[in-house]
């Protein structure tokens, strides 16, 4: 295989950085502008004709994100790139994964197939929404877990006695995962959405009194499912309440329900770029870093070794 090279968009420079030390590369020379009427204007400063190519662009909101990394994409297939591999540590669009009701889109296959015509060879994404979307693809796609960073974080907590919390049907197998390497008990909640921001809970599956409890979600928008499902667990006499979440959209009143929440910590991933205002708003909020878990796949991917030890 030839050289790699490494391009950063603008959603998540700070994570590309990382990932470029990581790796021991340089970050490709890139010119991302606007036109005066607001277009996105792309130029690669360097000659990437039958380079390696890897883009590292989170497609989180605004949506100019996404377009910026089709852009970035036919640049690179128009430059003669050999492969084009779209990094993207935080896939939007994929809560829209099926047609649940009459008349509405699946967005996340639109999206797949949007990154197909501009010219992706490969993908490199982090945490589903839900784990069928990695079939949406019509080439390669690895689908890497945050886990062995959120248990680090925990094992060296030190925590004991710990039931591990699934805030839906959807997130069993992540968090029987969890429970297993935890040695740890399991819980479910059993939850009806009223709206699409806002949840009921309806009922816990298993025990959680007495216990030091595991929250996990793959992101969290505004926090009230994570928070109402929190307080529940409070009421029924849980020890302690910590929250486990990849992807830290943090929208709306996301760090105040946070903070007037029973939950003790929020431990999200770097896949998505906290603003100052959260980090000083929510100081229960750590952050993990995901650089080497995600420079350590491109690694794999350039060498043509195999990525499914990372899959754990």
């Amino acid at each position: 295989m030839n050289k790699l090279k490494l391009i950063a968009g603008s959603s998540n420079k700070p994570l590309s950085e990382k990932i470029a030390k990581y790796l021991d590369v340089k970050l490709c020379s890139v010119t991302i502008d606007r036109f005066p009427d607001g277009e996105i204007e792309v130029k690669i400063n360097e000659n990437i004709r039958g380079v390696d190519v890897f883009i590292i662009q989170s497609t989180n909101p605004p949506a100019e994100n996404l377009m910026e990394l089709l852009v970035l994409i036919d640049t690179c297939f128009r430059a003669s790139a050999e492969r084009i591999t779209s990094v993207i540590p935080y896939f939007g669009y994929a809560r829209q994964d099926r047609k649940d009701r009459p008349r509405v889109p699946i967005s996340a296959k639109l999206v797949a197939n949007l990154l197909i015509v501009a010219g992706t060879s490969r993908v490199l994404t982090l945490d589903l929404h839900s784990a069928q979307i990695q079939g949406f693809f019509d080439c390669h796609a690895d689908h890497l877990f945050a886990a062995p960073v959120m248990l680090e974080h925990i094992q060296k907590r030190e925590i004991g006695n710990i039931t591990i919390v699934s805030p839906d049907i959807g997130s069993i197998k992540m968090g029987r995962a969890f429970a297993k390497r935890l040695n740890a008990d399991l819980a479910i909640v059993d939850k009806r959405r009223s709206t699409k921001d806002r949840t009921e809970v309806m009922n816990i599956i298993g025990e959680v009194k007495g216990k030091n409890i595991v929250l996990l979600d793959d992101m969290i928008s505004t926090g009230s499912t994570l928070v109402e499902a929190a307080e529940e667990i409070n009421k029924r006499g849980a020890k302690s309440i910590l929250a486990c979440a990849t992807h830290p959209l943090f929208c709306g009143d996301a760090c105040k329900n946070i903070m007037s929440s029973p939950i003790e910590e929020v431990v999200v991933t770097n896949s998505i770029p906290l603003s100052r205002d959260c980090v000083e708003q929510c100081p229960k909020v750590t952050v993990q870093d995901i650089s080497h878990l995600m420079g350590e796949a491109i690694r794999r991917i350039h060498s043509n070794e195999s990525v499914s030890t990372l899959f754990v």
